[in-house]
């Protein structure tokens, strides 16, 4: 299981999410790239998502939509800004395909590592940075700690099966 560690933010509008994972940043990356496989870990249960489109280059779309039990239904659209394979993935919702602006502004952007440990195991870690301290706080409110822990161990577990 995730073994959680504390990384400071860099600065006042970032939220940040570490865990030392029992499986490898090739595993993980897959994962997260594989967009047949989010419906089993993305969301927290019993909430699912999938994805409407990913095209893993910079610029190219992030898409996808969240499903809630009592037939709520969220999309996000987005776009890569830097695909590293098995190491690194940033994306945000500050544009969408096409480098057009959210209407909205968007939330965050995220830079997700996954960096190899002596040990076999990976660091995992989601630094999500926002625009605003508000959107920072509407963010921890929608439960980024809680949520976003229970999807990192949903992927582990995923990640541990290929």
């Amino acid at each position: 299981m995730a073994t959680k560690i504390d990384i400071a933010p860099n600065n006042d509008n970032e939220l940040v999410l570490a865990r030392i994972m029992d499986a490898t940043p090739e595993q993980l990356y897959k994962v997260w790239t594989t967009p047949e496989r989010f419906p089993e870990w993305f969301c927290p249960k019993p909430w699912r998502a999938e994805v409407t489109k990913m095209d893993l280059r910079p610029g190219g779309a992030s898409n996808n939509v969240m499903y809630g039990p009592d037939g709520e239904r969220f999309e996000n659209q987005g776009v890569f800004l830097e695909v590293v394979p098995n190491e690194k993935l940033v994306f945000t919702d500050a544009f969408t395909e096409g480098w057009v602006p959210a209407a909205d502004g968007g939330m965050m952007t995220c830079v997700l590592t996954f960096e190899r440990q002596p040990d076999g195991k990976t660091l995992y870690l989601a630094r999500c940075g926002h625009p605003t301290p508000e959107k920072k706080a509407q963010h921890e409110q929608m439960g980024f700690h809680e949520g976003w822990g229970i999807v990192a161990e949903q992927c582990e577990a995923i990640a541990k099966t290929l």
